[in-house]
């Protein structure tokens, strides 16, 4: 257990940990970069990386989920983002990215305010379908009772309710909320949920019958959950909680391994080597991957919080463009920053530290060593 700190005479706090605040440590044992293996599998679908790209508008537009999809990773498009509410979102795209950054949350609502249409959710996923690659496609919470039978009907093979958190027991006296449990029973497709960051959250979804569990709390680099609610949780910590919870739910349902997806926090290389060594099996991917010159971004990068009716917890962020998508995964970089060749890095990771697959390297050996910029 670790020790609490006191903060004041009334109150304690857990001491927590970002991926900053931790490193990997070496073993005795190295192997050759080209004879690890970094794939993974969630219920029947195998792939090659464990990367799954963040449902956000400047990351993923369906040709770019399918381009993930042929480079080996997770696609998941928003179906409540511009491509389910406009026919052509590429104006929408085009005044994002020239807006004034001090208009630009006021000009976003309005831009966002156009209604989901069903019809454009069955068109973008059969459109990913029709490439061949594995179809994934995320609603909130608050619209998944709305529009799932759309989404199972369009074929998708993969489910996620992502949001800023998401809880399997969500209490209201004015609305019927959804059960989560009920839910993912009665659908024929896996189920991706999140974001959870404690161990108790974490054990609750996966209670539910959930595929998978998104690890995170306003951590990304879109997010200003902090600033707004003064809710944050450091990733390090989460995907550790969150890796035991699985390990416990494993025992209690004789057998059941729920997998654990870091999400929010993994912006460069080196964070997706520390997602997995804390105990994730994938990382979703936000800003690391708007970083792609196919990204609809255009360098920039902002999530479902940035537009927000009433309350935006985000903000459309300058990312920059470091290469394509498959520079992006594989390389060759260019730079020694962290933002090319992501999966060549963890290769090297694993490889240096003498581990030959992801379950194993969940094991390696981690130290707290504050990372102090140049």
């Amino acid at each position: 257990m670790s020790s609490e700190i006191e903060i004041g005479r009334g109150k304690r706090g857990r001491r927590a940990y970002s991926f900053d605040d931790v490193a990997v440590v070496p073993s005795r044992r190295t192997r050759d970069p080209e004879e690890v293996s970094v794939g993974w599998q969630i219920d029947a679908y195998h792939f090659e990386l464990p990367v799954v790209a963040a449902p956000m508008d400047s990351v993923m537009s369906p040709a770019t989920a399918v381009e993930l999809g042929r480079l080996g990773g997770l696609g998941v498009l928003d179906l409540e983002g511009l491509w389910t509410r406009y026919e052509d979102p590429q104006p929408m795209l085009d005044e994002i990215a020239e807006l004034d950054p001090d208009h630009a949350t006021t000009r976003m609502q309005e831009i966002y305010s156009a209604p989901v249409q069903p019809e454009l959710i069955t068109a973008r996923l059969k459109e990913i379908r029709s490439a061949g690659v594995t179809v994934a496609g995320a609603l909130s919470p608050q619209r998944t009772q709305e529009h799932w039978r759309t989404v199972v009907e369009a074929g998708c093979d993969l489910f996620v309710i992502r949001g800023t958190t998401v809880s399997a027991e969500h209490v209201s006296g004015r609305t019927e909320p959804l059960n989560l449990k009920r839910f993912i029973y009665e659908l024929d497709v896996p189920v991706i949920v999140g974001g959870a960051s404690t161990y108790t959250a974490a054990l609750h979804l996966m209670r539910t019958g959930a595929a998978g569990v998104l690890v995170g709390f306003g951590g990304g680099a879109a997010h200003t959950t902090r600033l707004s609610l003064g809710i944050h949780a450091p990733m390090a910590t989460a995907v550790a909680d969150v890796a035991a919870a699985r390990r416990d739910y494993l025992d209690e349902s004789g057998g059941r391994y729920v997998h654990v997806i870091a999400d929010g926090g993994v912006g460069r290389s080196g964070d997706l080597v520390k997602a997995l060594a804390c105990g994730a099996d994938a990382v979703m991917l936000g800003a690391a991957l708007a970083r792609a010159q196919q990204a609809p971004g255009r360098g920039l990068h902002w999530g479902s919080e940035a537009h927000h009716p009433d309350l935006p917890r985000g903000e459309r962020v300058e990312v920059g463009t470091a290469g394509t998508l498959e520079q992006i995964l594989f390389g060759p970089g260019r730079t020694a920053d962290g933002t090319l060749n992501l999966i060549g890095a963890l290769r090297r990771a694993m490889a240096t530290t003498g581990y030959s697959d992801l379950k194993e390297f969940q094991r390696v050996e981690v130290v707290v060593s504050p990372y102090q910029p140049r």
